[in-house]
């Protein structure tokens, strides 16, 4: 079983809802975390509230800038795919209108020795 992963946002809501004065439990449950997670998370952010959960927010934005970067690689690779298929139907077009029947560029090489 893999462990969750929460967002800064989150757990800066999940703090300051418990410091507004609602009841740790009640928050705790309501939001599916353990009430000693939830005391870990407000100690931390008493402590440094600027640099508190800095740690995994940094490690999501390159996963999601990686992930971003390997869908535009496959966009780009389906694009490339469909213009190679548009210019050999181009230069099929264009050989049958000539006159002159290819299969291939190698055979059309073949004859002209």
């Amino acid at each position: 079983m893999s462990r969750r992963v929460f967002t800064r946002e989150f757990k800066v809501a999940a703090v300051k809802e418990v410091e507004s004065g609602k009841p740790l439990g009640h928050v705790a449950r309501r939001l599916e975390v353990s009430p000693n997670t939830l005391h870990r998370w407000r100690r931390e952010f008493n402590k440094q509230p600027t640099k508190a959960f800095s740690g995994r927010g940094k490690r999501m934005f390159s996963e999601s800038r990686e992930a971003e970067l390997e869908r535009k690689v496959g966009q780009m690779t389906m694009e490339i795919d469909f213009l190679k298929k548009l210019v050999r139907t181009f230069e099929e077009q264009q050989a049958a209108e000539s006159g002159v029947e290819r299969s291939t560029t190698r055979s059309a090489k073949k004859r002209e020795r």
